[in-house]
């Protein structure tokens, strides 16, 4: 299969609400009230951990039905810390990101613990999002000025 490209636009309301688009949906980010936001939407970092446990949810249900797992249902319990000294610009000594993620996965299923730890390997093996997190993904910042017009 070819690779899949997948696109969002985004544009800025005001200093912490950005509003997303993503094929025929929009998401609203924002910042709490006690981060200066509009508390609009979740922010970014949380955006993040609701990708990874909506990915989850998706290689869960996937691997389920290749290892004939009757999967009923699953819950996805995510959590991460982050130190906000480096977005803020009062420190430099810690990463801006994630310093770890904790990740609970509780399926609805009759399946042996033997099945549900190979179950649980391939959902870490597969999952997109979970890849992005655990590798170095190229990333190309470009700035684009805005074209003046000549009179």
């Amino acid at each position: 299969m070819a690779d899949l490209k997948f696109r969002v636009n985004a544009h800025s309301e005001n200093a912490t609400k950005t509003v997303v688009k993503a094929r025929g949906f929009e998401l609203i980010i924002d910042e709490p009230a006690d981060l200066g936001g509009t508390n609009e939407g979740a922010n970014p970092v949380e955006y993040v951990l609701a990708a990874f446990c909506g990915c989850i949810n998706v290689m869960a249900h996937v691997i389920a039905r290749e290892m004939s797992i009757e999967l009923r249902s699953v819950k996805i319990k995510m959590a991460g810390n982050l130190n906000p000294n480096r977005l803020m610009g009062t420190s430099f000594d810690d990463r801006a990101g994630y310093k770890g993620i904790e990740v609970s996965i509780q399926p609805d299923c009759d399946a042996s613990t033997e099945q549900l730890s190979k179950w649980l390997e391939a959902i870490e093996d597969r999952c997109p999002v979970s890849d992005n997190l655990r590798n170095i993904t190229p990333v190309n910042l470009k700035l684009k000025l805005k074209k003046e017009k000549i009179a």
